[in-house]
Parts: C-alpha cells; structure tokens; sequence
C-alpha cells in the first residue's frame, strides 16, 4: 500500500493498494464514529461496484443504504444535489454517521457538497473510480454543484476523512474516459515536476501508464498534497491547480457540458495557456509542441474552437476572476507555473489573437 497524509485543517489519509475496494469497509471503520452510511453512486458506477462495497460495509459492521443518480456531469446540480440531501434525511443519518462518495469527479463534488451542508456537516469517505477523480478531485477538499451560469459556482471546502484508491477499478473505464483523466496527469508534470512530463512522456499510451499506475497516482496525489497543505482555501499557491481550468471551463459552457469532457476542455485549456503565455513572452518556446504531443498521445484535442463572445461570458463568472482582473496560470517552462494577473480585457485580445478573430 502507498500511503500519504494530508495535513489540512482537517488531516487524513489517502491510502492507494490494488484491491483496496474490499476493505473498505475496514478502512472506513477505523476514522469515523458511526456504523451507519450513506453510499451515493451513479447509475454507471452502481452495477460496477456498489455490492462490493456494500458487501464490505456490511462485515464491517455498518448498516449502509445505496443512494443513486443518473452520471454524467447534467446530474451536478441544485437538483441532484437537493434529492441527495431529501435521502439522508429520509435515512435519518445523523451528524455520528458517514457519506461514502462512489464514483468519479460528479459524485464526489456532489456527495462532498451534501456532507459539508447536512446537519452543518458530517463525515465522509472518498472512493474514487475514475483516473480523473484519483488523481485530482477526490484530494483537496473541493465540493461543488454547477448553476445554469457556469461550473462549480455553488461550493464549500471540506476534507474527506479518508480517501481510498483501488487501481484495479480503472481497468473498466472506456479508454476516453481514461483520456480524460489524463490531461489531469499532464497537468502535474506541467506545473510542478519536469521529470514526471518526461516519465509520461516516455509512456505515451493506456497500457504503459498502468503498468506504473500505482507510481502516477502516488506523484499526483502528492503534487496536490503538498500544494493544498499550503494553501487550502484556493488563495494563492493552490492556484497553479487551476492551470488550462480557466478557459476549460469556457468551452465546457460553450457546449452545454455535452460536446467536450472536462479531461478534452483542460487538455485544449493547457494548450491555450501555453500559446498566450508564448505570445506574452512568458512561456518557453519549446512547451506548446511538447504539451501537445503529450496530450495528443492520449487522443485528446489540442484544439477546441470556442466563439470569444462566449468565451468573455465564461470569463467574466469564472469564479477566480476579481473585478476587471483575472488570474491566469501560464507556464515559464515545464514544471513550473506562475499565476498572471491580466485585465479580462487584455485576456479577450489574446483569446481573439489566438482564434483568429
């Protein structure tokens, strides 16, 4: 088993170990108080690994109950959200028991959400099951639920009490959904370890990454781990975090959440990001063709085209912009990330330089 602790506020564990999914319920007793649970899955996630679960729970001696959602990322919202909160409350959890978040990055921001705002707060466990969530949503304590205005608008900070990562669970993803969590992957190397971008680079594909799936995780889970202990609410270093994310976010708008993905939205963000940073005098010249063969190794867009109208809407709400200021995150070269303060105006010249408009 690799294990890290993350000391936050609130400190825990994030323990990876193929197999780890069916002792969970082990793992789970020995943090938190109660014997009852809540476990919120999707309707994907559900016949894959709910009865596992469950199962575990149960010789655990918890009495859990199975609250699902359809997945996808329409379902992250008021109400989803709301339903969730109607069920624990029809379970009669109380503030002694405890949330299990099985599933992807949706179930986690959702079941997270629901368990820092339920009786003021109670536990929960993180049980990430895409590569996407293990490596970046299920640590840090993010929670969130999109509005009709934009992504993760409506929010709290508030740490699992243990995150558990069974390797063993990405072997059922669909090799898109595997991509997508990938450009999260990349992120790492971009922003924080030029040798882990080389390692990457040297693994450009699904089955040379899973035969050292258990050491990227490990590397992106301590990246994060080191970043969010210095800054856990987001106001300063965590925001390197945020790299390709800013205009990810934009596209993700522009097509409703339905014709890109998160991991295709933050791969072409990444890309952007570079290019403006180039185009400031910033960024290396070398980093735009290395990030985009890496990314294009894993069948991701280097590339989505957004109008920049619809691009100065998402900007103007992103939630990390301020007043008539934005901070974007550019690279200097790889591995390391600097946030730039820029008026949105001079952001949308970029943007209009960079789609030719």
């Amino acid at each position: 088993m690799k294990t890290l602790h993350v000391n936050t506020a609130n400190d825990y564990d994030i323990r990876i170990e193929e197999g780890i999914l069916d002792r969970c319920g082990e793992e789970i007793a020995a943090v938190v108080r109660g014997r009852r649970c809540a476990v919120i899955t999707d309707s994907t996630v559900r016949g894959l690994y709910a009865d596992r679960v469950g199962q575990s729970l149960l010789r655990a001696g918890f009495t859990p109950c199975l609250c699902t959602f359809p997945a996808g990322e329409r379902s992250k919202n008021l109400t989803t959200y709301g339903e969730i909160l109607e069920f624990l409350a029809a379970n009669k959890l109380t503030r002694s028991d405890c949330i299990v978040a099985l599933g992807g990055g949706v179930t986690g921001d959702m079941a997270g959400f629901a368990a820092a705002t339920y009786l003021r707060g109670i536990d929960y466990v993180q049980i990430p099951t895409t590569l996407l969530s293990q490596v970046d949503s299920s640590v840090g304590g993010k929670t969130a639920i999109d509005l009709a205005a934009g992504k993760n608008l409506a929010g709290a900070f508030y740490q699992p009490r243990l995150v558990l990562m069974d390797p063993s669970v990405l072997r059922t993803l669909p090799d898109g959904t595997f991509a997508d969590g990938m450009a999260e992957v990349i992120k790492v190397g971009c922003i924080w370890d030029r040798d882990f971008f080389e390692f990457l680079a040297a693994r450009p594909g699904r089955e040379a990454v899973m035969g050292e799936i258990e050491t990227v995780l490990h590397t992106c889970c301590d990246c994060k781990r080191q970043v969010v202990e210095q800054d856990e609410r987001d106001v300063g270093l965590r925001m390197i975090l945020n790299f390709g994310h800013t205009l990810g976010h934009a596209y993700e708008l522009a097509g409703h959440y339905e014709s890109c993905t998160h991991g295709q939205a933050v791969a072409a963000g990444m890309i952007a990001a570079a290019r403006i940073g180039g185009g400031l005098g910033i960024t290396d010249p070398g980093v735009v063709p290395a990030v985009a063969g890496l990314v294009r190794a894993f069948g991701l867009p280097e590339r989505i085209d957004c109008p920049v109208e619809t691009m100065a809407e998402a900007v103007g709400i992103d939630k990390k912009g301020d007043g008539e200021e934005i901070t974007l995150i550019l690279l200097r070269e790889l591995g390391k990330a600097v946030p730039m303060r820029m008026r949105k105006d001079a952001l949308l010249e970029q943007l209009r330089a960079l789609y030719g408009e």
